[in-house]
């Protein structure tokens, strides 16, 4: 058994203190993940490590050279009992790292928990020591614990996979259990909140339900829902049995909160729903090559679409199925997803299966170019998802069975390929489905939602509403009015106006927001006088909007609208 040790001591100066001792074998490798599962993009965890030191079992002092960015190495060990000590420096607010001061105490072993190659599937303990003035602090995992004395914690991991798949959080929380399909859930939040946290669980009860009712069965015994409140942080990272979320206090449920939850209150179930749903499709069923995760490199693949895209289309689904939100709701929540894909000009530029391929290089650093060149896997995917559904349920089946068959094959250990989609989608339906599914995804053309919707009692109709002044997204500063995105279609693009200039004056007036808008209106060439770096430039731009396309989506037949929305 591998054995860790944690303490906090110096969690003031937002230090983790690691002791790691093990059997080494006669040349020992360490290292660190470079990426963390679920986020795809290389973070470099082992930047944050500092004084990494090694001792036989007599405490003398042994060579550790490092070789690799985030790898280690020990000499003429063989089986020796060695002890290997480190700082990791934690100040990371995020889902994805660590993070550890007087109010709260997150780790994800991935970023914190060096690891033996060719020891990864040794049992491992993990012994976690807390500062006196820290014992009242609770604990919150999906790994197996207990706690012997205050302030001193065991955890379990049966290798180091299930390790570094598995974050825990000490802090001061509140927390309420429940059960779904006979499954215990616990959900565990900190931070400072004001949640109502019995309309929280009774919501909670009904999302994990549907879940668990539409795949048949659970890929874990117990799950931990672990929130962090704050003031305007969002997002969430999936584990097998767990998942770690953050979020602005204001999306919580209010004391007040109407039977039709606020936006707001919208966004964290849709959020609790995703991530959930992540238990299956992602930890559980997977693309084939993330069967065994190789964590010194990127994994590419071009099936995204599938995992983030499928998952963002049944996330706010399952919001209705389950009686969370209504129809008005869903129809508006999948307006936004419509609108969101439609006024991205990326979606011209590049298809679904590239935008997976390239995450680890495009999604995680978006800049001011992103919506020109690029397309989302989560927002097109969503959409890719909702077509598949409509187009298999015209043909008697559904993305509910597809799913479900998924489930199935991960469960003899076949895992998603290429190809699966299509092998499924010709199964389900006994058609040949190469010629739509390749139009949804390794095409840029438009996707068919206006001849999928109707044909379920939809109206879908689309309309193009003035809105980008000379094609900018702009905010008012002190210094002038910042250019944070200038679409390439855009009058401002055209004369060479980029992301970042600052509009100092057009035709002779100190430029805002308001007078852009003024003068885009107003026929005629206008004089703009820009400060791109320190440099003074002037434009001649003429009048004109970049218009956005927007949705009316409304069910006219509400016996063929039941026919896909309840399932």
């Amino acid at each position: 058994m591998l054995h860790y040790q944690i303490e906090f001591d110096d969690y003031r100066q937002h230090l983790i203190h690691v002791t790691l001792r093990f059997l080494a074998d006669p040349t020992q490798v360490l290292s660190l993940p470079t990426w963390i599962p679920g986020s795809y993009l290389i973070r470099e965890f082992s930047k944050h490590l500092e004084s990494v030191k090694a001792y036989d079992e007599d405490g003398r002092l042994l060579q550790i050279s490092k070789f690799e960015k985030n790898k280690w190495r020990l000499f003429n060990t063989d089986h020796e009992l060695i002890t290997v000590e480190y700082d990791v420096y934690a100040y990371d607010l995020s889902v994805r790292g660590a993070y550890v001061d007087q109010s709260r105490l997150y780790v994800n072993p991935a970023c914190v928990c060096l690891g033996l190659d060719g020891q990864e599937d040794k049992a491992i303990e993990v012994e976690i020591f807390l500062p006196p003035e820290l014992k009242h602090f609770q604990l919150a995992t999906g790994l197996p614990h207990k706690s012997f004395v205050s302030g001193r914690y065991t955890l379990k991991a049966k290798d180091y996979a299930e390790l570094i798949d598995a974050p825990f959080e000490l802090a001061e929380q509140s927390r309420f259990s429940f059960e779904a399909a006979g499954i215990a859930h616990e959900f565990v939040i900190s931070g400072k909140h004001a949640m109502n946290a019995a309309r929280m669980q009774q919501d909670l009860e009904k999302i994990c339900g549907t879940e668990i009712a539409m795949f048949g069965s659970a890929p874990f015994k117990n799950y931990t829902f672990m929130t962090m409140a704050t003031g305007n942080s969002y997002g969430g990272l999936e584990h097998p049995n767990s998942t770690s979320l953050i979020t602005p206090r204001d999306d919580l449920p209010q004391a007040d909160e109407l039977l039709e939850p606020s936006k707001e209150y919208q966004r964290f179930l849709g959020l609790c729903s995703h991530e959930y749903f992540h238990s299956w499709l992602v930890k559980f069923i997977r693309p084939e090559n993330f069967a065994n995760y190789n964590l010194n490199k990127e994994g590419y693949t071009s099936l995204l679409w599938i995992f983030e895209g499928f998952t963002s289309y049944y996330d706010d689904l399952i919001l209705l199925r389950s009686g969370v939100i209504n129809q008005e709701s869903y129809v508006n929540l999948l307006k936004a997803q419509i609108e969101r894909y439609l006024q991205n000009p990326g979606r011209t530029v590049q298809t679904v299966a590239e935008s997976s391929f390239d995450a680890w290089v495009k999604f995680y650093r978006p800049d001011e170019n992103t919506n020109n060149a690029g397309t989302s896997y989560y927002n097109k995917g969503c959409l890719v998802a909702l077509c598949l559904d409509l187009g298999l349920r015209l043909r008697g089946s559904s993305l509910d069975a597809l799913m479900r068959k998924l489930y199935e094959n991960a469960q003899q250990g076949i895992q998603v390929s290429e190809r699966t989609i299509f092998d499924l989608c010709r199964e389900l339906t006994g058609q040949d489905w190469a010629e739509q599914i390749n139009h949804l995804i390794n095409t840029t053309d438009e996707l068919p939602l206006d001849q999928l919707l109707p044909e379920f009692g939809f109206s879908f109709e689309l309309k193009n509403e003035q809105a980008l002044p000379f094609g900018l997204k702009v905010v008012d500063k002190p210094e002038g009015v910042l250019i944070q995105t200038a679409r390439r279609d855009g009058a401002a693009a055209k004369v060479g106006l980029s992301a970042n200039d600052v509009i100092l004056a057009i035709d002779g007036l100190k430029a805002s927001e308001k007078l852009l808008a003024k003068y885009v209106k107003q026929a005629g060439t206008y004089s703009v006088y820009a400060f791109r770096r320190d440099e003074l430039m002037q434009f001649e731009l003429q009048a004109a909007e970049t218009s956005l396309t927007t949705v009316e989506l409304k069910v006219e037949d509400q016996a063929k609208a039941d026919k896909w929305l309840k399932a």
